[in-house]
């Protein structure tokens, strides 16, 4: 009976073999009249264009967190930021209730959405 199993295993083989560097052993040398080569040196790196990659980076990944839906059950008969308080204060007042900070969040909006908070991710990327 053949195993199954034997063709992978014998990639599994010659892969590691190849990655290792079994297949060819050389040394490295400096040709005839030539010194060897010293150590690697990196190259500089520019600055621009790494807090560009950054940025650009950073907004990819944080523009879906600004929009993304804080109230899992808004728009829901189940959302108890639905539910708002108001209250009268005497002199004549204007009343104060909760509906103008949780009305974004039960309607499905996100941190964007927020009367304090949305304005400041403006400054974030994405």
């Amino acid at each position: 009976m053949v195993s199954k199993k034997s063709g992978a295993g014998l990639a599994a083989a010659v892969g590691a073999a190849v990655l290792l560097g079994a297949g060819s052993a050389q040394a490295a040398t400096a040709p005839a009249g030539q010194a060897p080569a010293g150590p690697a040196t990196l190259a500089k790196t520019d600055v621009g264009q790494a807090l560009n990659g950054t940025t650009s980076g950073l907004g990819y990944g944080i523009a879906p967190l600004k929009s993304l839906r804080l109230d899992p059950w808004a728009n829901s008969s189940a959302d108890v930021l639905n539910n708002g308080a108001t209250v009268q204060p005497d002199q004549g007042l204007a009343p104060v209730g909760t509906g103008t900070l949780t009305g974004p969040l039960s309607a499905g909006g996100g941190v964007k959405d927020l009367p304090l908070v949305g304005g400041l991710t403006g400054v974030l990327p994405g």
